[in-house]
């Protein structure tokens, strides 16, 4: 009998600790995946971030670190030089990567760092109540902009891939998402690719994950769903921002 779907062995047998709705889990599953596709479990370092998916750690069958808030770029930096043979990346979220962390993610990137970053994208602080996050949208209700966020005050969003576009050692940003069958087959050919840059030596490589956050945005997990396409993806839009292989920039 063939088999046709099983648990990543990368994955480990643990319960995730996510608010039902919430599609860590499957960006998770995914990167597993992708490790038992390439056979690098046993090579790879994983660097966690803080935020909802600080207990990473716990899900991933291959080494991981856990990193001060925003600095799992630095951190991955130093383990890959140290062990240049090794495969490493960070799993961060908005907050941690764009916030307190966009210092650490922009010079990784720029100066070309031999990483692969997984940059999970929903629009809020989810760990810490809801608040404000960088890439919260234009008019977007948070704990913090009960009246919904005002540009005129709290500035604009920022668009990651867009930014890291710019910088030369970046070899690939592309922007993906988790909300249906055909984007998350994308999005794990995008991570794949992510984890192959870094095996090839292409330098810096970041999958931007269009995510939802049921709990802090109020809806239930299918409206969280249709939130995300209805107002993230027109603000985020999907597709590559620049691959150095196939010689796109946006």
């Amino acid at each position: 009998m063939a088999v046709v779907f099983e648990k990543p062995h990368a994955l480990a047998d643990i319960t995730f600790h996510y608010c039902p709705g919430c599609t860590h889990g499957i960006i998770h599953r995914l990167v597993a995946e992708v490790m038992d596709e390439l056979g690098i479990e046993g090579k790879t370092v994983g660097v966690c971030p803080v935020g909802c998916s600080v207990m990473a750690y716990d899900y991933f069958n291959c080494d991981m670190i856990e990193a001060a808030h925003g600095r799992a770029p630095a951190v991955a930096t130093g383990v890959k030089r140290a062990l240049p043979d090794n495969v490493v990346f960070t799993y961060q979220g908005d907050g941690d990567l764009a916030a307190i962390g966009t210092a650490e993610t922009v010079h990784s990137a720029t100066r070309g760092e031999n990483i692969t970053v997984i940059f999970v994208n929903n629009a809020i602080y989810g760990m810490t109540g809801g608040q404000m996050a960088p890439t919260t949208l234009p008019g977007q209700v948070t704990q913090t902009t009960p009246y919904g966020r005002d540009t005129n005050t709290a500035g604009y969003p920022v668009r990651v891939c867009e930014m890291l576009s710019t910088l030369s050692g970046v070899a690939l940003a592309q922007r993906v998402a988790v909300d249906t069958v055909p984007h998350i087959n994308e999005a794990k050919k995008a991570i794949k690719k992510a984890f192959q840059n870094q095996l090839d030596g292409k330098g810096f490589s970041i999958v931007e994950v269009l995510s939802t956050c049921p709990t802090n945005w109020g809806l239930t997990p299918v409206e969280a769903l249709q939130w995300l396409r209805d107002n993230m993806m027109p603000y985020y839009p999907l597709g590559v921002y620049k691959d150095v292989e196939e010689g796109v920039k946006k």
